[in-house]
C-alpha cells in the first residue's frame, strides 16, 4: 500500500516558504554542508513508521457527517407514525420522537432513520404535507442536539429535498426510487441512498408473494436499480441496498434471503439489513407481540452481520450493540494453526 515516512517530527518544523516540511525533518535537521554518518541515517530510517497516505475505509458523507462502514454499524428506528406495527404512537409528537432519538444515540447508534409514514402491510398512503408536518421537527431537533447522521425513510420527492434542507443526509427508499421523480430528486441532493427491494405495494406485498428464485430475483432486481441509479448520477460511491426482509416475502423467503446474504455483496456496494421484530421473527419463535421478539430481531442481525450487512437496521439499540461487541471480540481472536503430526521417518532398513 502506499505509504509515507514520519519520524515524529513536532509542529515547530518549519521549512522555507514553498516547500513541503519532510515529517520529523526539525529532529534531525542540521546546518548545510554538514555530514551525516551512516549510524544516522540508519536510525532515522529504523525509527520511521509506515503510515497510510489515505484512509481507505468505506465511509457514506451524509450531508457532512460520516458514516464508516469499517464495521457492522447500528441504525435506530424514529417512528413518528401513529400505526407503525412495532412502536405505532409511541413517538409521534416532535418532543417524544426526538427524546427517544437522543436515546438510541445515547445507546450506541451510529445513525438514525426518522420515518413519517408506516409501511407495514397494509399501510395506505400518507400526503406529504402531513409527513412533511411529521418529521420535519424532529430532523431539526436531532440534526441540532446529536451528532450522528440523519437518515430520512421516505419514498417521496418533496419530503427528500425537505428532509435533507433540514439537515439529514441519507435516504432510506423502501421503493427504491422508482416513483416518479424520486431517482432525479436524489441525485440531485449528492446524498447517499439506501436502495431497498419490495414486491408490490405496503398494502398488498404481503398476499401470497411468489417467486422463482428469491435470492436470485431480488439480486437482478437491486443490480437494476443501482444501474439506473447510477445512470442518473448517482454515484456508486453513495449507493447502498437492501433485500427488503418482510417487504413481500414469506418467512421461508426472509430466511434464505438471510442465509444467502452474502451473495449480494457481488453488488459491489454496501448491504443493509432490516429484519427488526418483523412477523418472521414472531412466526419462528412465537412472539405474536413485537416487542417480545428483542432476542429474536438480535440473533437475525448478528447472523447478517457475520454475512457481510454493513449497516443494521434496528428498534433495539442497545441490545444490538452489546451482541455486536460480542461477535467483534470473538472475530478478533486469532486462529491457531492447526497442529500437524510429526512426519514419520521411514528407514530403508524398515522398509
Amino acid at each position: 500500500m502506499p505509504g509515507r515516512l514520519a519520524t515524529g517530527g513536532t509542529g515547530n518544523d518549519r521549512c522555507p516558504a514553498g516547500h513541503h516540511a519532510l515529517p520529523g525533518a526539525g529532529r534531525g535537521r542540521r546546518r548545510l554542508g554538514t555530514r551525516t554518518s551512516s549510524r544516522d541515517n540508519h536510525r532515522t530510517f529504523r525509527d520511521a513508521q509506515v503510515l497510510p497516505m489515505f484512509d481507505t475505509v468505506l465511509q457514506l458523507d451524509c450531508n457532512g457527517r460520516v458514516l464508516r462502514l469499517d464495521r457492522p454499524r447500528v441504525m435506530g428506528i424514529v417512528n413518528v407514525t401513529p400505526d407503525s406495527f412495532s412502536d405505532g404512537g409511541t413517538h409521534d409528537t416532535p418532543d417524544a420522537a426526538i427524546a427517544h432519538g437522543l436515546q438510541l444515540a445515547a445507546a450506541g447508534a451510529d445513525i438514525l432513520d426518522v420515518g413519517g409514514e408506516s409501511t407495514r402491510p397494509g399501510a395506505d398512503d400518507v400526503p406529504v404535507a402531513e409527513e412533511l408536518r411529521r418529521v420535519l421537527p424532529v430532523i431539526e431537533g436531532l440534526v441540532a442536539r446529536a451528532s450522528l447522521p440523519i437518515s430520512i425513510d421516505t419514498s417521496k420527492p418533496e419530503v427528500m429535498r425537505a428532509a435533507i434542507a433540514a439537515g439529514a443526509g441519507l435516504i432510506n427508499d423502501v421503493y427504491g426510487l422508482r416513483r416518479a421523480g424520486a431517482l432525479e430528486t436524489a441525485a440531485s441532493l449528492n446524498v447517499p441512498v439506501v436502495l431497498m427491494h419490495m414486491l408490490g405495494e405496503p398494502r398488498a406485498m404481503q398476499d401470497a408473494p411468489a417467486y422463482d428464485d428469491v435470492v436470485g430475483d431480488v439480486h437482478r432486481f437491486l443490480a437494476e436499480r443501482i444501474f439506473s441509479a447510477e445512470m442518473a448520477g448517482i454515484d456508486r460511491k453513495r449507493i447502498v441496498v437492501d433485500p427488503g426482509f418482510g417487504f413481500g416475502k414469506t418467512t421461508a423467503h426472509n430466511m434464505t434471503l438471510l442465509a444467502q446474504l452474502a451473495r449480494f455483496a457481488e453488488l459491489g456496494v454496501p448491504v443493509l439489513a432490516g429484519l427488526s421484530r418483523k412477523r418472521s421473527i414472531g412466526e419462528l419463535t412465537g412472539r405474536d407481540v413485537p416487542a417480545g421478539r428483542v432476542a429474536g430481531s438480535v440473533a437475525a442481525h448478528l447472523i447478517a452481520a457475520q454475512n457481510g450487512a454493513r449497516i443494521l437496521r434496528v428498534h433495539d439499540v442497545a441490545e444490538t450493540v452489546d451482541a455486536l461487541k460480542i461477535l467483534a471480540a470473538v472475530v478478533s481472536v486469532p486462529v491457531p494453526r492447526a497442529s500437524k503430526p510429526a512426519p514419520t521417518i521411514v528407514w530403508p532398513d524398515d522398509a
